[in-house]
């Protein structure tokens, strides 16, 4: 039992550290705004991209669809988004717009700046291809649920689907899934120098997203709304991972697929809540206070969930 907790702890503590040590330069004022929005636009532009591209590449995919394994994860997605929204009308006495926007805080996990980096370290290489297909399908799900379920009550304009298609299109996170499995199916690798440095941006990746998310923390912490952001941060840090880890039992797949669909429902509220609340201009403080509530929550939630599926 010591031994199980101290392993968990050595997957836990250094990432959620050098969370902590962004969130601390940041407010020592030893990094600026300009430079905390260029390390973040450098994780997600460049840096994961790569290294999904690179894992992808140089890995085994499946032979056939794991359907099990996409339906109990987004079942357990859509479920706390549903339960969310129905929080926001019935509890809250919010509109129809802000009930999506926290449902769709709820159930966005945030997996570029804390689900790569802790799910790698937890499984290593064996957990990257369910990750990243993981990854591939969520974005994609969340994002076009929750754009039509806003804009839906005003009509799809051909316009707002032009717009969605393309920014998922050209989502650099994608490209990079793209691109790997494009290299993987073809059997392209890279080799000499050009390996050289897809292997350096690679290794950037981890380190670089957990600052960046520290030094995201400081920036919008927490904007009042606190009641609504607790509930937001249960639903998604308790009650989504839980609902997977059941369906796992109901549709069996390989220990290590059902590990990370756990532990990536686990992840905490992901920033797109807050960058849709600000979009559409409702819910701002209640989508930034349950991004950061639940990513200081996730440092328990985390290990607790990692004990429950046995890495360690």
């Amino acid at each position: 039992m010591l031994a199980t907790l101290a392993d968990i702890a050595v997957i836990v503590l250094p990432v959620f550290g050098m969370v902590g040590v962004g969130f601390l330069s940041a407010k020592a004022g030893l990094v600026s705004d300009r430079a905390s929005d260029g390390l973040a636009e450098f994780v997600f532009s460049l840096a994961v991209p790569v290294l999904i591209f690179k894992t992808l590449s140089e890995s085994q995919l499946p032979q056939a669809q794991p359907w099990g394994y996409w339906i109990s994860y987004f079942t357990g997605a859509f479920l706390v988004f549903g339960l969310a929204m129905a929080y926001a009308r019935r509890v809250l006495g919010r509109g129809h717009l802000e009930a999506v926007i926290l449902g769709f805080t709820a159930g966005q996990a945030n997996t570029v700046f804390v689900g790569v980096p802790l799910i790698l370290k937890a499984y290593g290489e064996e957990g990257a291809v369910p990750l990243f297909l993981l990854i591939a399908v969520h974005l994609p799900v969340m994002m076009v649920a929750a754009t039509v379920m806003a804009e839906g009550q005003a009509g799809l304009s051909r316009a707002m689907l032009m717009r969605l298609a393309k920014a998922l299109a050209f989502n650099p996170v994608l490209l990079g899934i793209y691109l790997g499995g494009i290299a993987r199916l073809t059997g392209i690798q890279a080799g000499g120098v050009p390996k050289q440095l897809v292997d350096m941006l690679a290794a950037a990746a981890t380190p670089c997203a957990l600052i960046a998310l520290g030094l995201s923390l400081k920036r919008y912490g927490i904007r009042g709304g606190i009641a609504p952001a607790s509930v937001l941060s249960v639903l998604k840090l308790v009650v989504h991972p839980l609902v997977v880890l059941l369906l796992t039992f109901v549709f069996p797949m390989p220990p290590v697929w059902a590990g990370v669909a756990v532990l990536f429902a686990a992840m905490p509220c992901g920033i797109n809540g807050y960058l849709l609340a600000q979009r559409y201009g409702v819910a701002v403080g209640t989508a930034s206070s349950a991004v950061s509530l639940s990513t200081g929550l996730a440092v328990f939630t985390i290990a607790f969930w990692l004990y429950v599926v046995g890495v360690g």
